[in-house]
């Protein structure tokens, strides 16, 4: 696709060229936004009822801003790496119909339907560009795009929302027949890929928090409320992001590890997974070894911790349980540490050097593009 970023690292035909370039992409979208993300993130660490100044007034932004700004954001960002401008409103027109369609945030619907919308337009664009009389241009080019995008959007409402409601199901039957089967560890294999997909509270508080209430009521605590909140894996992550992550990227974590691991708000490090998927793999180790050592300890939660944050699991721990909570919560940080860092190659891999390289000149050559690109035409897109 035109106006994609290119990196020569990522040259290729084979099943690990095509995946770093889906990562490429996904940081393309995800990069411009982490402005974004923090900002809701303090505004909710601050503001909702468990926040550190509860106001009902402010607190009234943070749902808006994840269920729509948020992934507008996104979609508008991916087509405008498609198709420019038209690219741009047409991603953000075709988001609207995913966000619409569910009531959970739809980050990932943004990723495709937006980047899609755009390149519909652009197809339509080559098609007919050529074809149309002198002085109709903008009428053509106002009605394509809003049609296009439009049926974008019906599409969004009407195939993808029920489609995500479907996978939110089908991963909290999963997750409660582990918990069934008592192979609670493994429940983080279901549980951390769907709260990077922002699936998180479907997950928490429709699976999770009413089996943790029942167990609670028997037994005085529950693990299931530590198993989709606990701070560690993320934390842990983002530490690797700070040590050994793209170093123009570096100076965002000291931010989002204090959103995250002290205010609760476990949705700032998503987007940095979502820039490398393969970090989920230490997101599920992380929170694999926490739950293991919270079930080793036998220790629990009185309720939900809301937000996750470290001070709302000690408030939660009951008397006695204090030692292995930390614990679990440390291991977990610990594991997915170190495995995000081998990962992301301790900084030192050839292939990370390469990225940054290669991302470099090709910022250099937009820049420079920028400077001779005619009027109209849509310039490439920078990414990090």
């Amino acid at each position: 696709m035109e106006g994609m970023p290119y990196s020569p690292a990522i040259e290729g035909t084979g099943a690990k060229a095509t995946i770093q370039r889906v990562g490429g992409y996904l940081a393309g979208m995800i990069m411009p936004n982490i402005g974004a993300f923090i900002a809701w993130g303090l505004i909710t660490a601050l503001f909702i009822p468990t926040g550190w100044i509860p106001s009902a007034k402010f607190a009234a932004l943070v749902g808006p801003m994840i269920l729509y700004l948020l992934p507008i954001l996104i979609g508008y960002t991916g087509g405008r790496m498609v198709h420019g401008q038209r690219g741009a409103v047409a991603g953000a027109i075709g988001t609207m119909g995913v966000v619409v369609g569910t009531d959970i945030p739809m980050f990932l619907g943004a990723m495709i339907v937006g980047p899609l919308t755009a390149f519909l337009v652009k197809l339509f664009d080559k098609q007919f560009r050529d074809k149309i009389k002198a002085g109709f241009e903008m009428l053509v080019d106002n009605f394509s795009l809003g049609i296009i995008s439009g049926a974008m959007a019906v599409l969004g409402v009407w195939v993808i929302g029920p489609a995500v409601r479907h996978v939110t199901g089908w991963l909290g039957t999963g997750v409660e027949k582990l918990v069934s089967n008592h192979a609670i560890p493994l429940a983080s294999i279901i549980v951390e890929p769907a709260k990077v997909l922002f699936l998180n509270n479907a997950i928490n508080h429709g699976v999770l928090g009413p089996l943790g209430v029942q167990e609670a009521l028997d037994k005085g605590k529950s693990i299931m409320f530590m198993i989709e909140t606990n701070p560690g894996p993320g934390l842990g992550i983002l530490l690797a992001y700070w040590f050994f992550g793209p170093r123009a990227l570096r100076p965002t974590v000291p931010a989002a590890i204090i959103i995250q691991f002290l205010g609760g708000i476990h949705e700032i490090y998503f987007p940095y997974v979502l820039m490398k998927p393969r970090l989920i793999l230490a997101a599920i180790a992380g929170g694999m070894s926490g739950v293991a050592i919270f079930s080793v300890t036998k220790v629990g939660l009185v309720a939900t911790p809301s937000p996750g944050s470290i001070f709302a699991y000690l408030a939660e721990t009951p008397k006695g349980n204090y030692f292995g909570v930390l614990l679990g919560v440390a291991v977990s940080a610990g594991v997915s540490l170190a495995v995000a860092s081998a990962l992301l190659g301790f900084g030192r891999t050839a292939e990370d050097v390469a990225d940054l390289e290669a991302a470099r000149e090709q910022s250099a050559a937009n820049k420079q593009a920028s400077k001779l690109t005619p009027a109209g035409a849509s310039p490439a897109v920078e990414v990090i």
